[in-house]
């Protein structure tokens, strides 16, 4: 009983903090900003002109938005976009589409701290596009193909520019206010899932793991030690994974080379923390076929775990 009591204490701790110091912040601000750019009127032309350049994957002119918050801010930062997208009506093919994308290209929280310990950026970014774009096609042409029968006759997602907008202190109390409401909604979950990486820890489980995968990861060239990383993010997130791999990589356990070769399976959003989180911006649309949307994201990770593979 007292290591369940502690389990759920650390779990509790790591959840709060995560939520308060990393997602709040970034959610307030990020969905301030979009309600402002949304009653101005830019969104409604960005959408409109980009939408042909990410018509052939699936992807919505509103889609860009979510790409560029994930590259340039967080893992958290598309929930805006996603929300926005969802008040738009946007389709719920084009939803998946959008959401298997930002699963599989790369977080900015975990690629900027992990350049100065020699995170390749052109080749992070390249197998990024690459990868998000495949994962986006295969989930909008053949996983959610019998979705939105009328898909193809609609038009991509339409922003309207409103014509009486609120003051600007109404617009960014409101949007703040709108972010609050995802980060709280994400919390149960966030919480579930590092009790249950605790729990993992403890039992040994996680230690079995890395021995039982090592085998594996030495038939391509990877010291034993890479599933230790690959493990803790798709158990416990990003940002525990940026912790782990730092300390390995200063340690001298693995090596520059090592952490671009499996930094195609390791860098994005696809995990315990981050899938969760995502979901409670697209609606319970996208929740009804999440599986698919995350079976295209699959695909689209094991093309950039396969390219960071070859170039290392």
């Amino acid at each position: 009983m007292q290591t369940f009591i502690r389990i759920v204490l650390e779990s509790g701790k790591s959840a709060v903090d995560l939520t308060l110091y990393v997602l709040l912040p970034v959610m307030v601000l990020m969905m301030a900003v979009m309600k402002l750019l949304e009653a101005k009127g830019v969104l409604a032309f960005i959408a409109k002109w980009l939408a042909p350049v990410l018509k052939p994957f699936g992807v919505p002119g509103m889609g860009i938005f979510a790409m560029l918050e994930l590259l340039l801010v967080n893992f958290a930062a598309p929930a805006t976009t996603l929300d926005s997208m969802k008040k738009a009506e946007t389709s719920t093919r084009q939803l998946a589409a959008t959401l298997a994308m930002i699963l599989t290209m790369s977080q900015a929280n975990a690629v900027f701290p992990l350049l100065d310990v020699g995170l390749s950026l052109r080749v992070t970014l390249l197998t990024s596009l690459l990868g998000g774009f495949a994962a986006s096609a295969a989930t909008y042409y053949l996983l959610v193909r019998s979705e939105d029968g009328d898909d193809v006759r609609k038009t991509e997602t339409v922003v309207k520019k409103p014509k009486h907008p609120p003051r600007l202190l109404k617009l960014l109390t409101d949007g703040g206010i709108a972010g609050m409401r995802l980060c709280l909604r994400s919390f149960p979950i966030l919480l579930l899932a590092l009790c249950l990486v605790k729990a993992l820890e403890v039992t040994g489980a996680i230690s079995a793991l890395e021995r039982g995968l090592s085998p594996l990861a030495q038939r391509v060239g990877l010291p034993g030690i890479a599933v230790l990383p690959i493990a803790t993010k798709y158990l416990a997130g990003g940002t525990a994974m940026l912790g782990v791999t730092r300390d390995l990589i200063h340690a001298g356990a693995m090596s520059t080379r090592d952490l671009n070769r499996i930094a195609g399976f390791m860098i994005n959003p696809f995990d315990l923390v981050g899938i969760p989180f995502l979901l409670s911006a697209t609606g319970p649309r996208v929740k009804e076929i999440a599986w698919r949307a995350m079976t295209g994201a699959a695909v689209g990770i094991l093309i950039r775990g396969l390219l960071h593979l070859v170039l290392f």
